[in-house]
C-alpha cells in the first residue's frame, strides 16, 4: 500500500507547498485565495481526490482486487446521500453553530463507514491517502495560526469566536482535517473508483485466509 500511495502523497505535498507559497506571496487569488475555507481556488490538494481515487481503483483493478462497480457505487452513492441529508437537515433544524459542527463531524465519519463497506481495499488505501495528505494541512495551519501569516490555513470562518491560538488550530485545523476531509476523501474517492470500475472492470475481491468471502 505506502507503494501505491507514495507517488500521490508527494505530489498532494507539493501541491501543499505551492499553495502556501502562492498565497504567501500574494499571487493570483482564483488560483491561490487566502479566504477562510480556499474559497474554491484552482491550486489545491482537493481537486487531487477524484483523480488519485480513479487512479487507486485502477491499480487495484488490476491487481485483481475489485468488487463490482454496482456494489462500490451504490455504497458511495448511499454515503453521500446520507451526508447531504443529515447536513440539510442539521442547518434547517438546529440554529447553534457548535452543535451543527459536531453534528456535521458525527455525519462525515458515518459516510466514510458505509461508503468504505463498498470497496474495503480501496477503503484502506484512500484512508492511508488521506491521512498522508492531510496531516501535513493540518501542520501547516498550526504554524500559521501560531504566525498569524493570513492564509487561507489560518482564517477563521466568518463569524468566528475569538479563542486561543491552540483552540483555534483544533476547531478550524486538527479536527476538521482528520474527521471531516479523510471522510470526504473516502467518500468521493470510493465513488470515482467506482466508476473507473464500469470502465476497467473488476473482478470479486478475493477474502483473507480463514474468513468468509464478500457476499
Amino acid at each position: 500500500m505506502m507503494k501505491l500511495i507514495l507517488i500521490p502523497a508527494v505530489i498532494t505535498l507539493a501541491v501543499t507547498i505551492l499553495r502556501l507559497l502562492g498565497e504567501l506571496q500574494h499571487w493570483s487569488p482564483r488560483l491561490f485565495s487566502r479566504e477562510a475555507g480556499g474559497a474554491g481556488a484552482l491550486v489545491g490538494i482537493v481537486w487531487l481526490v477524484p483523480v488519485f481515487g480513479v487512479y487507486f481503483a485502477w491499480k487495484l483493478a488490476k491487481a485483481g482486487a475489485a468488487p463490482g462497480a454496482g456494489r462500490v457505487i451504490g455504497y458511495s452513492a448511499l454515503a453521500v446521500g446520507f451526508a447531504v441529508l443529515t447536513i440539510f437537515v442539521t442547518i434547517k433544524t438546529i440554529a447553534n453553530q457548535r452543535a451543527q459542527f459536531g453534528v456535521f463531524l458525527v455525519a462525515a465519519v458515518v459516510a466514510s463507514l458505509i461508503a468504505y463497506r463498498g470497496w474495503p481495499a480501496l477503503g484502506r488505501t484512500l484512508l492511508v491517502y488521506g491521512l498522508a495528505a492531510r496531516i501535513p494541512v493540518a501542520l501547516v495551519m498550526l504554524a500559521a495560526i501560531l504566525g498569524n501569516w493570513g492564509t487561507h490555513y489560518d482564517v477563521a470562518p466568518p463569524d468566528f469566536p475569538a479563542m486561543a491560538p491552540l483552540v483555534k488550530w483544533l476547531m478550524i485545523g486538527l479536527v476538521p482535517q482528520i474527521l471531516m476531509w479523510i471522510p470526504f476523501t473516502i467518500c468521493v474517492g470510493m465513488l470515482c473508483g467506482g466508476l473507473t470500475l464500469l470502465a476497467v472492470g473488476g473482478r470479486r475481491e478475493a477474502p483473507l485466509p480463514g474468513t468468509p468471502g464478500i457476499a
